[in-house]
């Protein structure tokens, strides 16, 4: 990759996450279901910043699933329909385990 690709590839990623984009990952995370708040608004709140941008993508990616199949993926009821989700779902369950 050339110097310059990589370099407007690394400016775009910076700015990817501004905050109207980081509000709109909070208000996306709240969800119809107060158990899912529960777990997806901490989340946002305090791990999506410092997730790679490939995870940050993921959790969009995720977000955009429906709240019935969320809930039974993090009650494990069920297996997420992409695979790339399982180890987010992880994350996310250990986040809210290390509140408790």
């Amino acid at each position: 990759m050339p110097a310059q690709d990589w370099f407007q590839r690394a400016l775009y990623e910076r700015k990817y996450m501004t905050e109207l984009s980081k509000q709109k990952i909070f208000w996306h995370s709240r969800r119809g279901m107060l158990e899912l708040d529960l777990l997806l608004v901490p989340f946002a709140q305090e791990i999506f910043e410092t997730l790679p941008l490939s995870q940050q993508r993921l959790y969009e990616d995720l977000l955009r699933e429906e709240d019935q199949d969320l809930w039974n993926w993090f009650l494990e009821r069920e297996e997420p329909s992409e695979p790339k989700f399982k180890q987010l779902i992880a994350h996310i369950l250990a986040h809210k385990a290390s509140k408790a």
